[in-house]
């Protein structure tokens, strides 16, 4: 066998193997939901607009990006802790760490939509006055030390 047939060889077997690496890593272990009419936030079920998501096999991909009435949410107390996570660069309607800045100087607000969802997980809903709002799941206390 000559040497360029085995650099050859090498050369496609890694850009396959980069490929795969890729698709498994930002997309295999999500698939996009939309078109939800309501959400459940802390019993109450609300309804939201332009539903965009994303799902996978492990509780820590749920992300949501929506239009919601804010004033549906008065009254509920806020989320401790709230850390929105990242997401694949395609989902791109999902910022996490602008949602984070907007938390943390007051501009959006986060509330716990749901807790041990499933056990263990908090759902975390962030929303601004004008309507966005910002779906994640995270670790509740029990892990966060």
């Amino acid at each position: 066998m000559s040497g360029r047939a085995v650099v050859a060889g090498l050369l496609g077997f890694a850009a396959v193997f980069a490929v795969a690496l890729w698709w498994f890593q930002t997309r295999a272990h999500y698939r996009e939901v939309s078109g939800l009419a309501a959400i459940s936030v802390a019993g109450r079920m609300l309804p939201v607009a332009e539903y965009r998501g994303l799902d996978g096999n492990s509780p820590l991909k749920l992300r949501g990006c929506m239009r919601l009435d804010p004033a549906a949410l008065d009254g509920l107390p806020p989320a401790p802790d709230a850390a929105p996570l990242g997401t694949p660069a395609w989902f791109d309607c999902f910022d996490p760490e602008a949602i984070a800045a907007d938390l943390a100087a007051g501009r959006a607000r986060a509330v716990l939509a749901a807790a041990d969802q499933p056990q263990d997980f908090d759902i975390i809903l962030a929303y601004y006055p004008d309507g966005r709002a910002y779906l994640w799941r995270q670790l509740n206390a029990k892990f966060r030390d």
